[in-house]
């Protein structure tokens, strides 16, 4: 399990857990960025860029909420 800022442009990977504020968390999960979703990084940085159920997401780091993800190697 790696953090989602870690995963390599274009791979794919599930997403293992969502750590911050429970608002915060709720509103991603709302976004698709919920425990089980295949999430593909398209950019790196702030903002970072990611595709998740057929959207593409767009969110700025966040010091108080974090993604950790299993790259598709390892969770297929």
């Amino acid at each position: 399990m790696i953090p989602l800022d870690l995963l390599p442009i274009g791979q794919s990977a599930e997403i293992a857990e969502v750590l911050g504020e429970q608002n915060d968390v709720k509103r991603l999960a709302e976004m698709g960025m919920r425990c089980g979703a295949v999430v593909q990084v398209v950019q790196q940085g702030s903002p970072c860029i990611v595709r998740v159920d057929g959207c593409t997401l767009c969110f700025r780091e966040c010091a108080h909420l974090q993604v950790f993800v299993q790259p598709a190697a390892t969770f297929a």
